[in-house]
């Protein structure tokens, strides 16, 4: 069954918890913002099925490492709810390698680039900052005592937004589309 009638009231249970918690509280916003970006990963994922790029002789597919990200995202909202799961420093690492390796074959960033250059491109943008904010939410909820989160798992949110950030940039690369700059005029 899709509903429970539980949360009428406003209120909802997160795992392992036997206590009902208000659906406006911190640590639901945050857990709502990890869906969101969650979500919008699923739509990045489905739009770069034919997306592949190259490190280091490996063959990195867009939607596979999408997928992966997905997958991890599930481990930092199991932590935010209280489970025992929380993301390791090999998962950080590896992101920070292919940011690092993307990185290499892209033109330097000297400046901010305007989003849309790309269809796929835009949507890890906008995936970007989602997660972006399901950082702050989860740093917020922490902050206020309300959740314990590891150090690992903050510095994945962390760097997942410059591996998006990368992602975008790479894959409009791939399309041979010229990044825009502002102008600021």
């Amino acid at each position: 069954m899709l509903y429970t009638r539980k949360g009428d009231d406003g209120n909802t249970k997160t795992f392992a918890c036997d206590q009902r918690i208000s659906k406006s509280s911190i640590v639901a916003e945050a857990l709502g913002a990890l869906d969101e970006a969650n979500s919008f990963l699923g739509l990045a994922r489905a739009r770069t099925k034919d997306k592949i790029f190259d490190i280091n002789g490996e063959e990195i597919k867009f939607p596979d490492l999408i997928l992966e990200i997905q997958q991890n995202l599930f481990i930092v909202q199991a932590e935010i709810a209280g489970a025992t799961l929380s993301i390791d420093v090999e998962k950080v690492n590896k992101v920070e390698k292919i940011v690092n390796e993307i990185e290499k074959v892209l033109p330097p960033i000297k400046t901010f680039f305007i989003s849309g250059a790309t269809k796929d491109g835009a949507v890890l943008d906008i995936t970007r900052t989602l997660v972006r904010r399901a950082e702050r939410r989860v740093v917020e909820a922490k902050e206020e005592g309300k959740i314990k989160v590891s150090i690992e798992t903050l510095s994945y949110l962390n760097r997942l937004s410059s591996l998006l950030y990368a992602l975008a940039r790479i894959v409009s690369h791939l399309e041979g589309t010229e990044e825009i700059k502002p102008d600021y005029k």
